[in-house]
C-alpha cells in the first residue's frame, strides 16, 4: 500500500501538463486518484501557488480537468490546479452506491462520525492528507501559498474549509454551492447518515452558521449561481449565506447569472474570473 503518489496519465495543454496520480490514503482506508494541473514552468526552481477544486455530487477528479477549462488562465496567471476525488471509493459498505446522492461521490466534505461510514473523511483528507502529499512529493508546489473553490457539494466543502481554515486559505469562491446544507434535503440526508441525529454537530459544516463564527475574512467571497439552476429554489440556498454575511459584516460578491443553469456549461462560463480572483488573493499574500 503506497502511500507516495505514482502518476498515472499525463496530458499536456496550454504550455502544462494535467496530470493524474493514486496513492493510498491512511484517512480514508483506501486508493485514491487526484489530478494536478502544472502550468508552464519559468525556471526549474519555480514554485506554483495551489489552488483545489472541489467537485459537487457524482463527480471524480476528472470532471473539472476535462470540462471546466480552467487551465487556460491557470496557465498564464501561473497557478496550479488541484483537484482530489469526492469521496472514498472501493470499500463495499452497504449501500453505499445505492443513491446518487450518498455515499459513492458524495462525500459532503465532511469527517463522518458514524461507525458504518468511518471512512467518509473527505475533510481531514482535503484538509491535513492531500497537502501534506504535494508538500513532501512535489517540490515544484508552494502548498503554503493556497486557495481553494468548488461547485454544489464542492462549493459547500470550499467555503466550509476556507472558513474553518483561515489561516491555510488566502481566498475562496464557489459555483452553486450547497449554502445551508442544515435545511435542505441534499444536507438532512447526508448529514443524518454520516453525522448522527445532533443536529448541532451539523452546524460545524454549515456555511450559512460558519460565517457568523469565522468572519476574519481577508478577501471577499465569490459566489456565481446560475438563475435558471433547478437546485437554486430548495436546496442551494445562497440567499441565507447572502443574509448571513451581511450579518457577519463578510465580504461577498453573489453574481446570479440570468439563463444558467447547473452544469459544467456554466462554469466553464465564469471560470476565468474565478481563477483571476484567487490570482489576486494569492499574490498579494
Amino acid at each position: 500500500m503506497d502511500t507516495k503518489p505514482t502518476e498515472i496519465s499525463s496530458s499536456r495543454m496550454f504550455g502544462g501538463y494535467n496530470k493524474r496520480y493514486k496513492h493510498f490514503s491512511p484517512t480514508l482506508g483506501c486508493s485514491m486518484t487526484f489530478y494536478i494541473y502544472f502550468p508552464p514552468s519559468p525556471s526549474p526552481s519555480h514554485k506554483f501557488p495551489v489552488l483545489y477544486w472541489l467537485s459537487g455530487l457524482t463527480c471524480s477528479d476528472e470532471n473539472f480537468i476535462i470540462k471546466s477549462g480552467a487551465q487556460r488562465v491557470a496557465s498564464s496567471e501561473g497557478i496550479a490546479l488541484v483537484a482530489p476525488d469526492t469521496s472514498p471509493r472501493g470499500l463495499n459498505v452497504e449501500g453505499e452506491a445505492d443513491s446518487w446522492d450518498f455515499g459513492v461521490g458524495a462525500g459532503f466534505y465532511v469527517n463522518a462520525t458514524q461507525e458504518k461510514w468511518k471512512n467518509w473523511r473527505m475533510y481531514d483528507y482535503v484538509v491535513k492528507e492531500l497537502p501534506k502529499l504535494l508538500s513532501n512529493n512535489f517540490p515544484q508546489l508552494e502548498t503554503t501559498k493556497a486557495s481553494i473553490f468548488g461547485h454544489s457539494m464542492g462549493g459547500h466543502g470550499a467555503l466550509t474549509i476556507y472558513l474553518k481554515n483561515l489561516d491555510k486559505y488566502k481566498s475562496v469562491s464557489a459555483f452553486a454551492p450547497i449554502a445551508n446544507p442544515i435545511n435542505c434535503a441534499w444536507g438532512q440526508k447526508a448529514f443524518t447518515n454520516y453525522l448522527g441525529g445532533n443536529k448541532s454537530d451539523w452546524e460545524e459544516y454549515d456555511a450559512s452558521l460558519l460565517v457568523t463564527k469565522f468572519h476574519d475574512v481577508s478577501a471577499t467571497i465569490l459566489i456565481d449561481q446560475g438563475e435558471d439552476d433547478k437546485f437554486l429554489p430548495d436546496q442551494l440556498l445562497p440567499h441565507k449565506f447572502e443574509e448571513a454575511c451581511r450579518k457577519a459584516n463578510v465580504p461577498l460578491l453573489l453574481r446570479v447569472q440570468p439563463g444558467y443553469d447547473h452544469s459544467y456549461f456554466f462554469i466553464a462560463t465564469f471560470i476565468d474570473d474565478h481563477i483571476r480572483h484567487h490570482a489576486q488573493a494569492l499574490r498579494l499574500s
